[in-house]
């Protein structure tokens, strides 16, 4: 029933093996002994993949190493369809409405000491073009953003691209319209927490 409405059983094989496996990369004749079909068929249906994002590819070792595209608009939804282990979908995103944090975010940012600023976008905010997805602004503890980095990956069942930058740092680059930051700040955003006010005051 799967094949026919995804249209190839090879198509389905590997959207299994890509979605269970996010963060892994796999080549040619590996995939192909892993799911058990012929190679042209393979090789078909990842360019097929690869051209509507999906799947990225890129070189290492003479090969060519295939992974799935965690940052693809539809990588939740399908991953929900084809992981073993599918995504909690109990809790309503708050990527949906503009300047709406999700509180599971917000609880999981507020735990990091010394944070001055956190800004939400990317993959967590509907509508945002920013290549990173959370930006935080401190002098933080590295083992409480991992910390807090983990719980929301694992709310959005995907990898998060997160930056963090000293306070001085980052309000120079913001003063000189940096283009790393204004990238992030010019697409839609949330603002989770600024405590000093400082992009209310560039408002």
């Amino acid at each position: 029933m799967i094949d026919a409405l995804f249209g190839s059983k090879t198509r389905v094989k590997l959207l299994h093996l890509f979605m269970n496996h996010p963060g892994q990369s796999f080549y040619v004749r590996e995939i192909t002994r892993l799911i058990d079909e012929q190679i042209n068929s393979v090789r078909r249906e990842l360019s097929n993949m690869l051209q509507v994002g999906v799947i990225t590819s890129d070189s290492a070792d003479n090969k060519l190493y295939y992974e799935v595209n965690q940052r693809y608009d539809f990588y939740a939804p399908l991953r929900a369809i084809f992981a073993n282990e599918p995504l909690d979908t109990s809790k309503p995103s708050a990527g949906g409405d503009e300047g709406v944090v999700r509180q599971q975010y917000l609880s999981a940012i507020e735990n990091i000491s010394s944070l001055r600023l956190a800004v939400l976008a990317g993959v967590l905010v509907k509508g945002s073009t920013s290549d990173v997805d959370v930006l935080l602004v401190g002098t933080l503890p590295p083992a409480k953003v991992k910390s807090a980095m983990a719980i929301i990956e694992k709310l959005e069942g995907r990898e998060i691209n997160y930056a963090v930058m000293p306070y001085d740092e980052f309000y120079y680059r913001l003063s000189v319209r940096d283009k790393f930051i204004t990238q992030i700040l010019n697409t839609k955003h949330a603002v989770a927490i600024d405590k000093d006010n400082v992009l209310s005051q560039k408002k």
